[in-house]
């Protein structure tokens, strides 16, 4: 199943990864070693985890005691979401474990939870890998050196096929996504995708995939953001769907034909809050493409007054 980080983190210490350095805003189980480095004064080899935050420890028994609770608060998460009927098999998981420091070294995703723990920030890097076969994701759990920001302990590892699986792992607040830079043309202050949301991140990957050739190009979509107000507040169509993964999509069409563009429509997609009725802006895009709105125009056609709206912020 996943791995705990013992024998694997030997070599973590001496990894530093450029990614990291940015300003971050606001189951059967093998143990791995953190890394160790030699303390003169002592003449005994210790293990740092964060000589600022004052984690040195004499030995692995004391360094997985001190962690022990989060590691196995981790352990328990995995164990209750895995299925096997859908994931790797444990032989699976040991033939993968090899990603693990590509993914600490590179990753696609990075995440902070500071909520599990009263007085531990964990970080959790994710990185996807593509075969002929399947898309998979390497998860890793892992404590971040405050120093020099960069792994110095993990907690768990473990590869996985399982999108349910995945989202149990992305929490709370992404803080890091090697799109970000890709997708800065489609980013409008208020939405989700300027802040670098995995879900708008997708299907803005989604949309692009889809368009035609002879659309209104990407580095001419903010020169349409005022149109995005005014298809908020005064839409032509509004449809609502729940996609594959359960999130209720509510998508906003208006048609503006008085841009100077044959027509030009805009569409703004959000999501929908069930509980607080309330919708929050993944992203918006203008297009001329016919056939790429009626792909919008799926699930069910509602009035507009059925519709609030709110920033992401």
């Amino acid at each position: 199943m996943s791995k705990v980080a013992s024998k694997l983190n030997k070599n973590l210490g001496s990894k530093k990864n450029k990614n990291i350095k940015i300003k971050m805003r606001k189951a059967s189980l093998v143990r791995a070693k953190a890394h160790k480095a030699k303390k003169r004064v002592t003449e005994k080899e210790l293990i740092i985890i964060d000589e600022k935050q004052g984690l040195i420890f004499e030995n692995d028994k004391t360094l997985f005691g001190y962690f022990s609770v989060p590691i196995k608060e981790y352990e328990n998460l995995f164990h209750k979401n895995y299925r096997p009927e859908v994931d790797f098999s444990a032989l699976e998981q040991q033939e993968h474990e090899s990603l693990l420091e590509e993914t600490l070294d590179d990753p696609d995703e990075i995440w902070l939870d500071q909520e599990t723990f009263e007085d531990l920030k964990v970080h959790t890097f994710v990185r996807s890998f593509e075969t002929k076969q399947q898309t998979f994701y390497y998860i890793a759990v892992v404590y971040v050196n405050t120093e020099e920001n960069y792994p110095s302990f993990v907690f768990l590892h473990f590869p996985t096929k399982d999108n349910e699986m995945l989202e149990t792992f992305r929490k709370d607040e992404i803080i890091f996504h090697r799109k970000l830079e890709a997708i800065q043309f489609a980013a409008i202050e208020g939405d989700s995708l300027l802040e670098g949301d995995y879900l708008a991140i997708g299907l803005l990957e989604s949309m692009l995939k889809l368009r035609s050739e002879k659309d209104i190009p990407t580095d001419k979509f903010k020169d349409y953001v005022d149109c995005r107000e005014s298809t908020i507040n005064g839409p032509d169509e509004i449809w609502r769907k729940v996609d594959t993964t359960g999130h209720v999509l509510v998508t906003f069409i208006k048609e503006f034909p008085d841009l100077g563009v044959e027509d030009c429509f805009y569409i703004v997609v959000t999501e929908e809050d069930t509980e607080a009725q309330v919708n929050s802006l993944l992203f918006s895009f203008p297009t001329k493409d016919e056939t790429l709105v009626d792909r919008y125009r799926q699930g069910e056609n509602l009035e507009a007054e059925e519709v609030a709206t709110e920033s992401s912020h």
